[in-house]
């Protein structure tokens, strides 16, 4: 299959051709600033799985045909991770600007009728929905997710029950411009409501942007995931983990270990590296699954044993 987009091609490329993909970078905890490196390469880097990566900027550009060849690569708990950022972006930044700016517009006209009321009826309406929805994934699908990543399935939720219930929620966007744009009269001034109907299209579009990587990568991925999980319950021989695909540490890392053993904050690692605190985070996330370590100590025997330090660098009093 041709890709759009493959893990050589400088992520300084790769952006500048699909500007949208900007926002991956964030629900990746991928920073800005990644010179002429190569996708893996800035991918590495940050501890992101580079097959997931690829997933999504290659489903954002070229759509739903791009799923299929990706639904046995991708990392579950990185799509997890990715997943679980867009909700925060969308409940906690996008949504409240749009209401604000949308307030602000209608505010400003001194339309003495019912009809902004209702407008910001309906908005307010339409949030509760999408963060009903998301705050129930992130309760509810999540979790049955990581589960199953630890092999133990559920004997009264499946991710085709998800499926089934996975509401279509850019809808009442549509609705919503619709009826600003054929029955809101605004004042001398369009500006303001031109600028929050813009924002509803965008916001339109990322949110069926959002449910279609749910629909065609997520849930197939989590699919492949069941029934590995199945099988390896009805076997007497235990089944690889299907997410562990690589517990080698990259060299950035390698890098995170050695100053978390040394006795450094997450601020202080940000600041050491260069990168955010976010960054730091996803890392240390990223090498407690790798090395199934989440305990200092435990992290300073390995940094001990790898290499990574020297005896003499650590306090273990």
């Amino acid at each position: 299959m041709n890709l759009f987009f493959s893990e050589t091609d400088k992520m300084c490329q790769v952006i500048s051709e699909e500007y949208h993909l900007l926002q991956l970078m964030s629900r990746f905890g991928i920073s800005l600033g990644f010179g002429e490196r190569t996708v893996r390469e800035v991918c590495e880097e940050h501890g992101v799985d580079v097959a997931t990566f690829l997933a999504v900027a290659n489903f954002i550009k070229g759509g739903e045909h791009t799923a299929a060849y990706f639904i046995d690569k991708v990392s579950v708990r990185a799509l997890i991770s990715y997943l679980e950022q867009a909700h925060a972006y969308f409940l906690d930044f996008q949504l409240p600007e749009m209401r604000r700016k949308l307030l602000s517009a209608i505010a400003f006209d001194n339309d003495t009728t019912q009809v902004p009321i209702l407008i910001m009826k309906f908005f307010d309406e339409f949030y509760g929905e999408v963060r009903n929805h998301m705050q129930s994934e992130n309760r509810r699908t999540f979790p049955y997710v990581e589960a199953l990543l630890e092999g133990r399935l559920s004997e009264t939720y499946n991710i085709s029950m998800y499926s089934r219930n996975h509401d279509a929620i850019d809808k009442r966007l549509q609705e919503l411009k619709n009826i600003i744009i054929k029955y809101y009269k605004s004042g001398k001034d369009t500006q303001r409501l031109s600028s929050a109907l813009f924002d509803i299209f965008n916001c339109e579009s990322e949110l069926h942007v959002h449910n279609a990587i749910e629909d065609y990568l997520f849930v197939p991925a989590v699919k492949l995931l069941e029934e590995c999980v199945r099988t390896q319950t009805h076997s007497d021989t235990p089944a690889p983990d299907p997410e562990r695909r690589d517990d080698t540490l990259s060299e950035r890392e390698k890098e995170i270990v050695g100053c978390v053993v040394r006795g450094m904050s997450n601020k202080e690692i940000a600041e050491k590296l260069f990168i955010s605190v976010n960054t730091v985070l996803t890392h240390r996330k990223n090498i407690a699954r790798k090395l199934a370590i989440r305990s200092v100590s435990g992290l300073t025997i390995y940094a001990i044993v790898n290499g990574i330090v020297n005896i003499d660098e650590i306090d273990l009093k």
